[in-house]
């Protein structure tokens, strides 16, 4: 990796930072009392994220804001107050919760004198560190590209703008580029082709992935996605059900794979359980499109399973902001099966008894001490036998391969002969809609 793309990097940037001179503080910012009360639960996600990447979450503060300052997004007066914390502290990195611009990013650099993040940027930075599979890599990579594409000067702020002086060129007075502008452009068109060159590998990814759905739906083995909040235990549950050997940690973002395995229900029905990679709160917008190819998993899938942590305080809110990604997905109107989890050690509260109001289907589950199982294969059952619809259909004697594999994969009620046609009434699963729409006849 050359200087110049280790700039670019949100690692590199960060691994600025040695193991000893890690010390970040967080800032949180409020604008009403509503966001007071949240921005406690705000600041204790940002510790979690710095705990994951590895940096120390040395202290916290959090201030109201009346207005943005286009400059600095904070006061000129808390900029000072926060600039004497770093001093005083040693700070090496301050880390905003809120999206700051480029612009304010540098120039709250200049006045703290160490670096500063946002959330967004830590959260990229997590995703880069845990990267594990190619696929995860060039996901990371084209919304790392897309992320700091408004950010490119900051690299190039110490070469100047030159001006042309003299008669020479027809004119005097006026402005050339300088050394910095014109690297500015070289690099622009870098990161430009760069996007180009990921997008197509993760078009290719995308195909490839088609294809294995394909397949997926020839088999007829229907597909559950388990869906939640980053550290809900979704790796936990797909470990206690399928005897999957799929990293847990105690981290957010401990998977940042689609981990697939074949999990059989007590009516012998086979189906594949997919773990997908956990949602957050203000998840960058880059990293859901980048990560698009990925989540379609829970798209494409025929249910979800949406696993809401009991035990955490701010259960409701995670679980909402689930649903918001799954939205922009376009997958929130999946049948879902909601999935209290850990259990075992929450409190019945008054958070737990509201998701139980709010979301319909739900039930409890401990994936770690593995209760609650059977109830969640009977809901994944009735879920299943919800998918499969009744047809009753006419089909040429001559495509009998078809009436063949409507007995193999779906339940026939009856079947008649008449003259060259054979007349069927099934229930077929809906991966099989395409194949039989023709000869479906009207009611």
């Amino acid at each position: 990796m050359s200087e110049i793309e280790k700039a670019h990097s949100i690692e590199g940037r960060l691994k600025e930072l040695s193991e000893e001179d890690n010390r970040a503080l967080l800032i949180g910012v409020y604008e009403g009392s509503e966001e007071r009360e949240e921005i406690g639960e705000h600041i204790d996600e940002l510790s979690n994220l710095c705990d994951t990447y590895g940096l120390t979450a040395f202290s916290s503060h959090v201030c109201p804001l009346r207005k943005i300052d286009a400059s600095t997004f904070i006061g000129k007066g808390k900029v000072e107050e926060i600039g004497q914390m770093c001093e005083n502290d040693k700070i090496d990195v301050v880390i905003f919760d809120n999206e700051i611009s480029p612009q304010q990013q540098r120039n709250l650099e200049k006045a703290f004198c160490c670096m500063v993040i946002d959330r967004r940027e830590l959260i990229l930075g997590v995703f880069e560190k845990h990267a594990k599979t190619k696929e995860a890599k060039i996901q990371i990579e084209l919304a790392k590209q897309r992320y700091q594409m408004p950010r490119l000067k900051r690299l190039w702020t110490h070469l100047s703008r030159q001006r042309s002086g003299g008669s020479t060129g027809g004119g005097s007075g006026g402005f050339v580029k300088g050394e910095g502008e014109r690297q500015i452009e070289i690099d622009r068109r870098l990161v430009r082709k760069r996007i180009d060159r990921l997008q197509k590998e993760l078009e290719q990814v995308k195909k490839n992935r088609e294809t294995q759905r394909k397949a997926r739906i020839r088999q007829n083995i229907p597909t559950v996605a388990i869906v939640g909040y980053t550290n809900a235990g979704k790796s936990t549950l797909l470990n206690a059900l399928t005897g999957a050997e799929v990293l847990v940690e105690d981290k957010l973002f401990a998977t940042l794979d689609t981990t697939t395995r074949k999990f059989t229900l007590p009516n012998k029905q086979k189906i594949l359980l997919i773990d997908t990679v956990g949602f957050i709160r203000k998840i960058p917008h880059t990293l859901v499109a980048a990560f698009k190819s990925t989540l379609e998993e829970a798209i494409n899938t025929d249910i979800l399973i949406h696993l809401i942590d009991a035990s955490n305080p701010s259960a409701y809110d995670q679980a909402v902001e689930t649903l918001k990604v799954l939205d922009e997905l376009g997958a929130k109107n999946k049948p879902i099966i909601t999935a209290l989890n850990k259990v075992d050690i929450a409190d019945d509260n008054p958070i737990r008894n509201k998701v139980r109001i709010h979301f319909s289907k739900t039930l409890e589950v401990s994936a770690k001490e593995q209760t609650g199982f059977d109830q969640l294969a009977d809901r994944i059952i009735e879920e299943i036998a919800l998918l499969r619809k009744t047809y009753n259909l006419k089909i040429p004697q001559s495509n009998y391969a078809l009436v063949s594999r409507l007995m193999e994969m779906g339940k026939v009620f009856s079947c008649e002969y008449e003259e060259n046609d054979i007349l069927v009434s099934v229930e077929v699963p809906q991966g099989m809609e395409h194949e039989i729409k023709e000869f479906i006849l009207n009611e």
